[in-house]
């Protein structure tokens, strides 16, 4: 028992010591038996380290290593270089030699053959062969740093300073991952040092050897990566300074050109409830509320214009090129926008005017709700056109403002005229009292529209100052004309724009009562007389008497 200790004691020094002192008082057969022990130890302990470094290279596969990759790469193409070269000279040596055999000359081609193939991969690997980490050891690149002019470049630039950040943590996260795979080959080299203390074989110096040499290239590649991260870490704090500071000027211009916007805003508001409180016509207040719209909305586009465009010239320039396009494309809208300078302008229609439009053959009458930039908005009433044409009314008409250069548009309600002309006409037969027919048209025509007569006699007396009117009879107007089924009796009165056919209702029902009531006028209308008569009895041709009979 003692013995075996002993030698238990032995073998556990040989993890210090490559030899053990052997006491000369000591037989052949304990001599023996220690150097067995040593042996065992040796190979347990060879075991032991051997299974440890297989841990290791299961954990460097498991992190399936970007570096080891690279790495790999790298030895593929000195072996790749290294078998070219052999090749050449193998091909070199066999172009040279005169009399070749038969399977040195399929050699030879297939030689040639394998150095095409070795050489892409050489132009493949290129880069790999002279820098193995070139790509992982370059940092992220900064492309030019926009400036900040405008509150859009606000979010280009926030977002420039995560973009380079996320970039930053990669690098470093790849500097992290290689200070890991550092670790782990020192592990391994360590663990080659402990097994050629106990066993200086060939194997494991070669493959210690090889590590070392792993290990050289990767703590090179950290040392690099150390300046590189610092240098770039730098730079960055440098562009994320000069980033925010533009970007706390751009705040703050924002703050003072929003300050200046409210209260322009503020002013324009107190200056429309003026407008309203003072202005009772809704004409005139519409017009005015629209112009006020109009000035705040201009006003506040060219204070952001003048504070955002730095040289005007420039854009001057780029509108000059770009005009003829824009032009073009956007002709309609270019079209309606000067349509509406001349509506609002010009003061052919106003909102609350009673216009007819004609549009795709089709005739829309209307009061206008809203004039706009780009189009006018009609209410379509009910009137003699939406009656006989349309069949419909109650809609709502887009018109847009470029109308006016292309399409018929008629004002029933221009300037201070309200009213307009119309006229019932009705048939008589040739045996009726047409002059009297035409009398009393004329009374009934007097009595319903006086009141139209005289609004219109005061409207077209102010409208003397502005166009020149000749024929200013605003009396009803009596017609008479020969038709084929009878005379024609036409009466003109002078009505309501906005009601033209009430009246209208009214004075048809009453001519008609009035002619009705007369005994010698007779309301002519389409009729169809048919002649019947009794056919004459004929005798059958080439007929006998018997026959007749």
């Amino acid at each position: 028992m003692k013995k075996t200790l002993f030698y238990l004691l032995i073998a556990s020094s040989l993890l210090f010591s490559n030899s053990v002192t052997i006491d000369k008082n000591m037989s052949e057969q304990d001599i023996q038996k220690i150097k067995l022990a040593q042996e065992d130890a040796k190979r347990e302990k060879i075991a032991q380290y051997i299974s440890e470094l297989k841990n290791i290279e299961e954990r460097i596969a498991k992190k399936d290593s970007v570096w080891m990759k690279s790495y790999s790469s790298y030895l593929t193409s000195l072996d790749v270089r290294e078998s070219l070269e052999k090749i050449v000279e193998r091909i070199n040596y066999l172009e040279k030699k005169k009399n070749k055999t038969l399977s040195e000359i399929d050699e030879l081609s297939a030689l040639i053959a394998r150095e095409k193939i070795l050489t892409s991969q050489i132009e493949k690997l290129k880069k790999k062969d002279s820098s193995p980490f070139s790509d992982l050891l370059t940092p992220p690149n900064i492309d030019e740093i926009p400036a900040i002019k405008n509150p859009f470049d606000i979010f280009v630039g926030i977002s420039l300073i995560k973009t380079l950040d996320r970039d930053f943590n990669d690098y470093v996260l790849k500097k992290d991952e290689l200070k890991e795979l550092i670790a782990l080959l020192r592990s391994e080299i360590r663990i080659y040092g402990e097994i050629l203390s106990l066993d200086e074989q060939s194997e494991y110096r070669e493959k210690a050897e090889l590590k070392l040499k792993q290990l050289e290239r990767f703590e090179s590649a950290l040392d690099t990566m150390k300046v590189t991260a610092d240098v770039y870490q730098k730079r960055l704090d440098i562009i994320e300074v000069s980033i925010n500071k533009e970007v706390e000027a751009q705040i703050f211009k924002i703050a003072k050109i929003g300050v200046v916007i409210l209260v322009v805003f503020v002013f324009f508001f107190l200056l429309k409830l003026f407008v309203k409180k003072y202005i009772t016509d809704n004409e005139r207040f519409y017009m005015a509320n629209k112009i006020i719209t109009f000035v705040n909305f201009t006003l506040i586009v060219l204070i952001l214009f003048f504070n955002y465009i730095e040289n005007v010239s420039y854009l001057v320039t780029i509108l000059g090129f770009a005009s003829a396009g824009i032009a073009i494309a956007m002709k309609d809208w270019f079209m309606s926008i000067l349509g509406w300078l001349v509506i609002v302008f010009g003061g052919s229609i106003h909102v609350g005017d009673r216009i007819r439009v004609d549009m795709d053959g089709m005739q829309y009458v209307g009061d206008v709700m809203d004039i706009s930039l780009l189009r006018m908005t009609i209410l379509e009433d009910i009137t003699l056109t939406s009656v006989t044409n349309n069949r419909r009314a109650g809609r709502i008409i887009f018109v847009p403002n470029n109308y006016v250069f292309t399409r018929m548009i008629a004002n029933y309600t221009h300037s201070t005229l309200k009213t307009v002309w119309d006229g019932v006409h009705i048939t008589i037969t040739y045996d009726s009292n047409h002059k009297k027919a035409m009398h009393l048209a004329k009374e009934i025509t007097k009595k319903f529209s006086k009141g139209y007569t005289d609004i219109t006699r005061k409207q077209l007396n102010k409208l003397r100052n502005q166009y020149s009117l000749k024929n200013t009879n605003v009396e009803p107007r009596i017609f008479s004309f020969i038709e084929p089924n009878g005379i024609v009796i036409d009466a003109w009165y002078l009505t309501n724009a906005y009601a033209t056919l009430t009246l209208r209702s009214v004075i048809s029902t009453e001519i008609v009562d009035a002619f009705m009531a007369e005994d010698d006028i007779t309301i002519a209308y389409p009729t169809q007389m048919l002649h019947l008569e009794q056919p004459a009895k004929r005798t059958p041709p080439f007929a006998t008497n018997e026959e007749i009979v």
